[in-house]
């Protein structure tokens, strides 16, 4: 069985696994170090023009996702992780949560990502038109996770941001296992800062030259090159963040 899996119920399968399917996270899941099972919503649908949405009550304009068709998508959903349960001998299928993509969920960190990589999976709900019906979220305890404060025309395109950004922090999918430390919003002395400055040959491009720094072989030096560089960044970039990092730092 995969260390991680994402099962994604979507009104648009084809859209996965998408860009996942290409690059690290492509050969990753071809390698079976993450699994990907797709559930189309509508097949879940009881009339015969495979209907999911309806007219919001109390008027307003759009359409609302029907609850009794999302429960049946999320009830096959928690029969499929109890099957995968069975299959690794008990698993952990009921610490997976249950994630809906809206703008006014719990804003999607780096800490999120990781707990969220740390657990057997996920299954991630992509909503369309106005939204899903309130009684739905309620009843499954689903969690509602944004990945900016943005509007976008479905669930689909966060789920890939969010899973792309988990898949890369499970073992052996990157090359380089020391650099998601590195990056913005990283878990090592970095964490809480913006990225610092990289660069690459040729040691002068266009008139503009690498910090000599970055060549000294000053090991020492060049940390704290870096971690300056990241917090005036920040600082500049971001004042949430820096005021942030300046009231956790001790």
């Amino acid at each position: 069985m995969a260390a991680w899996r994402s099962l994604v119920l979507t009104l648009f399968p084809e859209m996965f696994p998408g860009p996942l399917g290409q690059s690290l996270a492509g050969k990753a899941l071809d390698k079976g170090l993450w699994a990907l099972d797709v559930l189309d919503i509508r097949d879940f649908a009881r009339d015969k023009h495979r209907s999911v949405d309806d007219t919001p009550f109390g008027g307003g304009a759009g359409m609302v996702m029907r609850p009794d068709v999302v429960d049946a998508a999320l009830g096959a959903a928690q029969e499929t992780w109890a099957a995968w349960a069975r299959e690794n001998e008990g698993g952990s299928a009921g610490e997976a949560p249950v994630l809906y993509l809206s703008p006014r969920g719990r804003l999607l960190t780096q800490d999120r990502v990781r707990e969220l990589a740390a657990g057997p999976g996920v299954t991630v709900l992509c909503g369309r038109y106005e939204g899903v019906d309130e009684r739905v979220l309620e009843a499954r305890d689903v969690q509602e996770v944004s990945v900016g404060d943005y509007i976008l025309s479905g669930g689909e395109t966060a789920a890939l941001v969010l899973m792309d950004a988990v898949i890369r922090l499970l073992p052996g999918v990157m090359g380089n296992e020391a650099s998601p430390g590195e990056e913005s919003f990283g878990a090592d002395a970095f964490e809480g800062l913006l990225e610092y400055p990289l660069y690459t040959r040729p040691a002068e491009w266009q008139g503009r030259k690498v910090p000599e720094v970055l060549s000294s072989g000053h090991h020492e030096k060049i940390r704290l090159w870096r971690q300056a560089q990241a917090e005036e960044i920040t600082k500049r970039r971001r004042p949430d963040l820096w005021a942030r990092y300046r009231k956790d730092k001790p």
